[in-house]
């Protein structure tokens, strides 16, 4: 059997890497494909997306006004006879050409990025309180935990 072929990269993508990477600060980018499209993440986060051959990147509530204002369209999908949007938007069309014009744009991302995964990981422990009542999962003060006679 032939060893299997090494992956193509696509043009796009690691041009979209190397714009981004003056932002990256050192931290991994890397690129997935995605649902017919690509994901790309910084240090594990997701920052970006390419659907229908587009750029977006993450924004949050304190990153939408910025990119629409500079005139950046946001991401969106039907479902079910819905126009959903996400919370991914275009940069402005000159930071695709050139690093210093995408930084600015790319480190907002970053933080909206940040900003989600910092919002998740405060939900998670009230979650994991929550649902440690079972006996197995109880602990004493000791950090042993009880047995039943």
């Amino acid at each position: 059997m032939p060893p299997a072929a090494p992956a193509r990269t696509d043009p796009f993508i690691e041009h979209l890497l190397e714009l981004l990477a003056p932002a990256a600060a050192g931290a991994p980018l890397k690129a997935r494909r995605m649902f017919g499209g690509w994901g790309i993440s910084w240090d594990g986060l997701s920052i970006a997306i390419v659907a229908d051959g587009r750029f977006y990147l993450k924004t949050d509530a304190q990153t939408k006004a910025h990119f629409a204002e500079a005139g950046c369209l946001p991401f969106t999908y039907d479902a079910k006879g819905k126009r959903t949007e996400m919370s991914y938007w275009t940069p402005p069309d000159e930071a695709l050409d050139a690093a210093h014009a995408m930084t600015p744009w790319a480190r907002k991302a970053i933080e909206a990025a940040l900003r989600a995964a910092n919002a998740k990981a405060a939900v998670k422990p009230a979650v994991k309180r929550a649902t440690a009542k079972t006996p197995a999962a109880r602990k004493t003060a000791s950090g042993k935990g009880r047995r039943r006679a």
